[in-house]
């Protein structure tokens, strides 16, 4: 039975469709198949059905789910503003249909890039940073009752409900942002158990006319990229029932790592001087009458009197907003998305939280492909795993490989398989320096007690692939493997063991693994042909990141960190090249040149995860033998 408001909301849903009076009964009834649509499954995914592909007859409407907050203190349970797209069988026939629901802080519009809105990378380590301008107010966009029309054309035909809302004070939705406070998990966690019939619904964010998800299953899935990519694992971590999958891609699962490394200010991959404030003011598109409440209690004092761009060191607020920490609840299956070489939300992200979950039984699924930020599962793979964990489908897919990897060169919907990841086969191997500065030194297998000590000029003016390619430079020092006979197959996380001393109290580090010749990309190259991974860290904290300890000048200490995880087969006729600078240009702090940074090349060595261990790399490593000039000179035909 029907209740008035209900009744209501569907004939408002078809208005917006360009439906209106008498004719609204007459197209419904004239389009109406001979037998009831359903969803079908044809080799264990969901396939497009005829009934449910016509738009003109989708059903869309949007409302307020009241969440347990109130993250903008005005005494009342902030709403998060909510949109519906499903097909009209949901009412005609009564269908129940399962969810696939994406939020984001972007949805209704954000503040324009700027650089003037940045925090200048133009500071002394250690030093309080200038303050930086904040953005001003802007014009959220959007209309009602469509937020987002992401994923309906791909699963509205395949039998799903596709479910948007905006985030915490943003659009419609009301309350603060919070950029990874509890608010951005509570909220989706609302919309959920509003899907399973646990929370209200309101047609208005003030109003107490009820709207109900009569039309849903309860079984519920979340995915979308970066920020979007990072919300549905806030909303795993409640352990909120009715929330079975998610498929972030891309996401960020920690704002310390995107924000900071090993106690190292560091900026994310293309944003220079961006930092968590900065992202608040960029999505803060609610309510305008609260928005100098919100910059008071959420910028101001929880934000700006922790983020410390003075240390980097990490935090109880930094811990607060790593998702690493919050895990112990989650259940949702978990297939993960990644760019090996996206140096916006580093690949760490994923594989840090991917192999807790392992740890935690949680059926978990790796994707990484050779590109930058973004890019989903070939829609092959979300498809199984939606149609497995929404519809119950035993399509095999909890006893597919747990990890897949494109291969250089192949299309993102042509990837590898493999047992897991890393790969199985992948064994550390240590790796060994020999002077050469200031050109390049060696990087081999053995141990040459010969080489002490060498020395680099810290300048911010070059950037990494300029000291990379550079024969000579004092501003950084290289270390060169011998050219491959064979190709080298990397799996898995590399990490450096550094011994140092600084002239200073205090410098960056930054770490690059390159494979040489450099290949100009400008002239046919291709993202991955010559950075393999790279990593940073403040020798301060070389302890612990959470306590920063001024250097003393001339005195050795001794530092361990691992580079991005990465999968990648490094070509024969390559050099592998271990990097060593201080300020990386696009992503850390920029201090005044010249600090002397003095490297103890025994007590330093790096550690590859290579595909087949130590064997493989000396096979590699070893020349081909050369054939003996007229060697089958005077042999007989046969």
């Amino acid at each position: 039975m029907r209740t008035p408001a209900h009744h209501r909301l569907v004939v408002l849903a078809l208005l917006s469709c360009g439906f209106a009076g008498s004719p609204l009964v007459a197209a419904d009834a004239s389009n109406k198949e001979k037998t009831p649509a359903k969803p079908k499954f044809v080799d264990g995914e969901a396939a497009k059905v005829p009934g449910f592909s016509d738009s003109d007859y989708w059903i869309r409407h949007d409302l307020w789910v009241e969440t347990e907050f109130d993250s903008d203190e005005d005494g009342k349970p902030d709403r998060m503003h909510v949109d519906v797209t499903r097909p009209r069988q949901t009412d005609s026939e009564g269908l129940k249909l399962p969810v696939i629901y994406e939020t984001s802080p972007y949805f209704a519009g954000t503040a324009p890039d700027s650089d003037d809105s940045m925090w200048s990378p133009r500071q002394e380590l250690g030093a309080t940073p200038t303050p930086r301008p904040t953005i001003g107010p802007f014009e959220r966009s959007g209309v009602r009752p469509i937020i987002s029309k992401d994923l309906v054309a791909e699963w509205v035909p395949r039998g799903f409900v596709v479910v948007h809302s905006s985030s915490p004070g943003t659009g419609l939705s009301e309350g603060c942002p919070t950029v990874g406070g509890e608010n951005e998990a509570l909220a989706p966690k609302a919309v959920i158990d509003w899907l399973c019939g646990r929370a209200k619904g309101f047609t208005t964010p003030d109003g107490d006319e009820p709207v109900t998800a009569y039309w849903s299953t309860g079984k519920v899935g979340m995915t979308g990229t970066s920020y979007n990519g990072t919300l549905p694992l806030a909303a795993a971590t409640t352990g909120v029932e009715g929330l079975e999958a998610i498929i972030p891609v891309a996401p960020n699962t920690s704002y310390y790592h995107y924000y900071r490394s090993n106690g190292l200010v560091r900026h994310p991959g293309g944003y220079l001087g961006e930092d968590i404030d900065v992202l608040y003011d960029f999505i803060h598109s609610g309510n305008p009458e609260l928005r100098e409440h919100c910059d008071c209690i959420i910028r101001e004092k929880t934000m700006l009197a922790n983020i410390d761009r003075e240390s980097g060191d990490y935090n109880d607020f930094w811990a607060g907003r790593d998702y690493l920490n919050q895990l112990d609840h989650v259940h949702a299956a978990t297939l993960m998305s990644h760019g090996f070489n996206d140096w916006n939300v580093v690949p760490e992200h994923s594989y840090r939280i991917s192999a807790a979950l392992k740890k935690q039984g949680v059926p978990v699924q790796i994707y990484y492909h050779q590109d930058g930020h973004g890019g989903p599962p070939p829609m092959k793979m979300m498809n199984r795993w939606f149609t497995h964990y929404l519809f119950g489908v035993d399509n095999g897919v909890e006893k597919d490989p747990k990890s897949w990897i494109v291969r250089e060169g192949k299309k993102h919907d042509e990837p590898t398989s493999y047992a897991d990841y890393p790969n199985p086969d992948a064994a550390p191997v240590d790796l060994h320096l020999a002077g050469g500065a200031p050109q390049q030194g060696k990087l081999s297998l053995a141990e040459d007690e010969s080489h002490g000590r060498e020395t680099l000029v810290d300048n911010f003016s070059f950037d990494g692939e300029a000291l990379a390619k550079a024969d000579w430079t004092e501003h950084r020092l290289i270390y060169v493997s011998p050219e491959l006979s064979k190709p080298v197959h990397l799996s898995g996380t590399a990490s450096i063991q550094i011994r140092l001393a600084c002239d200073r109290p205090a410098t960056n580090l930054s770490v690059w693994l390159v494979s040489l010749p450099w290949t100009d990309r400008a002239r046919g190259g291709h993202i991955n042909d010559n950075l393999i991974t790279r990593g940073w860290a403040d020798p301060q904290n070389a302890e612990s990141i959470r306590e920063s300890k001024p250097l003393v000048p001339g005195e050795f200490v001794d530092i361990k960190f691992d580079l991005q995880p990465d999968d990648q087969i490094i070509p024969a006729g390559q050099k592998i090249g271990l990097l060593i600078m201080a300020s990386d240009r696009d992503f850390t702090l920029w201090p005044d040149p010249g600090t002397k940074l003095t490297v103890d090349l025994p007590a330093t060595n790096l550690t590859l995860p290579v595909v087949g261990g130590p064997a493989a790399l000396e096979e590699a490593f070893t020349p081909k033998p050369t054939p003996e000039p007229n060697a089958d000179k005077g042999k007989s035909k046969e």
